[in-house]
């Protein structure tokens, strides 16, 4: 077999921690596989760089932050290399421009072209381990990119679909998906198995197990995906495309993200046009909008309510504020102090009264709901930051207790 293992920082932050990994890939080896492994930096490395560059330049150019992000990974491959070595095994690591990880040109959050397997391939075919620096790939000029937050995760699919890997599997410090995160969550369950949509949507939702741009790549090309411990050696969760007890579970999840703030528009005429001018002065700005609300008509004004992440609050606010004249609305509010809290699973499909259920849950804990979005397989609600915590815990109560 083929198999892709990726580690995360927290799974190599300490020389202890990356002979436990290097013991884990011994194992797979020596099983027969050929085995490609994908790795994160080591523990904090990528927020110490980030202070590094800041002590020196408050506002870098995002290329030569990504020339000195890119090290981190380096470090981490090059000791794994060092780890297996001592072992006597065979390998070899290889940096994101070595394996011709070809991106396009936006730094500090590039997206994937293409992966190049030749290199790979040339190394395997001499039964050597390929441990690969994630994160990182190279645009079309020679410079080094970063894939962005999740970005290993990205990596490591992106090799799996490219080699047509028998599996990929992603290492963590949990055991696999849970319900809710097992940290924060008195009950929180292990999930066996999760369909791709599910995944993404606990991922795009707050969940940090994967990152949801990995699991769209896995879904589009079939990968064979498994979350597990890198602690424990024990099977973890499988994501895929069917999954066997969708119907006998209403919701596979919960997701909290506190990145959230929301902004009220007020006063907006009711007009044709007027929405397409608000959301489009956004998107020009690449600020992403998530929940949007709007009232009903009156005496010819309406307001719309959003939420776009906490990172985007301050320029959403500036930008809309310059559009008062054009766009002709009243008053501007804005709340950094929000929290959004999703449930998620394809049971809804074939299931009533999981919103109400959820709702239940809130309305019992004397939880005040400000905004709600849904799909077919989610239901999200804005609140109050201070009880998002408490929401997660009432709302996994009422559906799995």
């Amino acid at each position: 077999m083929l198999i892709v293992q990726k580690f995360g920082g927290s799974s190599v932050a300490n020389t202890e921690k990356v002979m436990r990994v290097a013991g884990i890939i011994a194992d797979t080896y020596c099983e027969g596989n050929d085995v490609v492994v994908v790795l994160s930096a080591q523990g904090d490395t990528t927020d110490e760089l980030l202070e590094k560059a800041a002590a020196i330049n408050p506002n870098p150019s995002k290329r030569e932050l990504d020339v000195l992000l890119s090290t981190g990974e380096q470090i981490s491959v090059a000791l794994m290399g060092m780890a297996l070595e001592k072992m006597g095994l065979p390998v070899v690591s290889l940096t994101g421009w070595q394996v011709q990880m070809s991106t396009n040109f936006d730094y500090g959050n590039a997206r994937i072209r293409s992966v190049s397997t030749e290199r790979i391939r040339q190394e395997l075919d001499k039964r050597r381990i390929v441990v690969v620096t994630g994160f990182q790939g190279v645009n079309g000029t020679g410079d080094i990119t970063t894939l962005g937050r999740g970005g290993s995760d990205t990596s490591a699919v992106a090799i799996a679909a490219a080699l047509h890997a028998d599996k990929c599997q992603i290492f963590t410090d949990v055991e696999g998906v849970f319900t809710a995160d097992p940290r924060k969550v008195a009950g929180a369950r292990k999930l066996d198995e999760i369909t791709y949509d599910e995944m993404m949507e606990l991922a795009s939702l707050g969940a940090q197990v994967l990152h949801n741009r990995s699991v769209e790549m896995a879904k589009r090309y079939g990968v064979d995906l498994e979350v597990l411990s890198s602690y424990e050696r024990k099977p973890g969760t499988k994501v895929k495309e069917v999954v066997k007890n969708v119907e006998q579970m209403k919701i596979s999840g919960i997701a909290k993200d506190n990145n959230v703030a929301r902004i009220a528009v007020v006063g907006v005429p009711d007009e044709p046009g007027i929405a397409f001018k608000l959301f489009r002065t956004l998107a020009n700005s690449k600020i992403n909008v998530d929940i949007i609300l709007q009232s009903i008509d009156r005496n010819g004004t309406n307001d719309i309510s959003f939420t776009v992440s906490e990172s985007d609050y301050e320029k959403a606010m500036e930008l809309v504020a310059e559009r008062k004249d054009s766009i002709g609305f009243k008053d501007l509010y804005g709340d950094k102090n929000v929290a959004k809290v999703s449930i998620v699973g394809a049971g809804m499909l074939t299931s009533s009264g999981v919103a109400a259920t959820m709702f239940e849950a809130l309305s019992d804990a004397k939880i005040n709901i400000q905004m709600i979005s849904t799909s077919e397989i989610k239901v999200s609600v804005l609140i109050d930051k201070g009880n998002a915590d408490k929401a997660v815990q009432v709302i996994h109560n009422k559906f799995f207790n």
